[in-house]
Parts: structure tokens; sequence; C-alpha cells
């Protein structure tokens, strides 16, 4: 439950970041459909999804035990129909996300050494710089997890909009049907082929332990998700 308490409001500010930078690039494609609708920002209320926000990370948690949890906002509508071109728009507008995350990640990264020096510089006597840092070391696996994730090619995730592009034209026209249900296939993806998942998550993993090597010397208290 403590892990709960770092973990959850750092996956809903990535969530939201996500879903904010797909609906920045659809507006610097042409389309503001999502600025008229008022998802154009980063107040997490805009974004909350009743099963994806709520349902589903509640139904992981106790599936396992308390051992994994991970979520998602309510997509950024968008209409490719504005983009000024339809492809170039969607490729930019479903990589906007991923990209994001991975910024973030990125910037966690830094933040937690940063923190380190600072707290070892200062002393950290209310230990209120240890508990920052291992609050944005959940926002390293956190948003690793998001940026992969959202790069399988199931729909509605963002994957499945660059594989589409990808695919010869007769070939992406049924896979594009099959899109009415990918959220039947994902949830299943999530409930029972954990293992399948593990193996497409493997990108993110490899990146964590990277992480976690350059982020171990500064941690000041044990980092959760780094097994430190």
């Amino acid at each position: 439950m403590q892990e709960l308490l770092f973990a959850l409001p750092v996956l809903l500010f990535s969530m939201v970041a996500h879903e904010y930078a797909h609906g920045y690039a659809a507006l610097s494609q042409g389309d503001d459909t999502a600025l008229q609708q008022g998802r154009l920002t980063l107040n997490p209320l805009r974004h909350i999804d009743p099963f994806l926000t709520v349902l589903m990370p509640l139904m992981l948690l106790f599936a396992s035990g308390g051992q994994f949890v991970f979520g998602g906002a309510k997509p950024v509508p968008v209409d490719p129909r504005n983009y000024r071109d339809s492809r170039r728009g969607d490729i930019i507008v479903s990589s906007a996300g991923i990209v994001a995350n991975l910024i973030l990640f990125a910037v966690c990264v830094v933040l937690v050494i940063g923190l380190g020096s600072l707290g070892r510089w200062v002393g950290d006597p209310a230990g209120v710089i240890s508990m920052v840092q291992h609050m944005v070391a959940w926002g390293v696996w956190l948003n690793l997890l998001l940026a992969f994730f959202n790069l399988i090619p199931i729909p509605p995730l963002d994957g499945s909009h660059l594989l589409y592009h990808l695919l010869p034209a007769a070939v992406a026209v049924k896979y594009r049907q099959f899109g009415r249900y990918g959220i039947l296939a994902l949830v299943l993806v999530v409930m029972v082929a954990r293992q399948a998942l593990y193996v497409l998550l493997t990108p993110a993993f490899a990146l964590q332990g990277a992480a976690c090597h350059l982020m171990a010397p500064h941690a000041l208290t044990s980092i959760t998700v780094c097994g430190l």
C-alpha cells in the first residue's frame, strides 16, 4: 500500500502526459478536436476513463496479489481527416505519447541522480528528498512501461496505428477491422497471457536495468523498482 501511494500519482501524471502529447501533436498536424473538446490539458480529471484508469488497475492489482498495477487514460479524441497529410499525421500523433513517456523516463533518471547528490549535500534530515527520489524512481519504470506497452500492436494501442501503415493495403484493411475486438484481446493478454506480455516488454526491462545501474550509486534509501 505504501508503494502504491508513491506509484499511483506518478502513473496518473505519466498517463495524462501521454494523452496530452497526442492532442498537442494532432493540433500541430491540423486537427483541433482535442482542443475543442477541452482535452488539451494536464488536468487529470479530464482524462480519467472508468475502465482504463479505475477498473483495470484494480483488476490487475487483485489478480497479481498486489505485485502488478497498470492503467491508462481516456484516449484523446482526434480526427485524422483534419491532418494536412493523413498518413504522416497519423504516424506523428500515434508516436507522440510514446515519445513523451520516453522523455519523462530520461528526465526521471536525471532527477533521481540529482536528488541523490542534493540529499547527500544537505544531509536530508527529514527524509523529504529521499521520499521525492523514491517517487521519481517509480516514474522511471512506469514511463518505460507506458511507452513499450503502447507499442504493442493491438488496437487501440498506438503500436497498432504504426503497424497499420507498414502493412499491404489489403492486409491493413482486415487488420483495422480487427480493431473492434482490440479491447477484448488486450484484456486477455494482460489478464491471461502474462508471460507473453513480459516478452513484449523485454526492451522496457532492459532499459530499466540500465537505468537502475546508473541510479543505484545515488540512492538515498531503497529504490523498490530496482530491487535496491
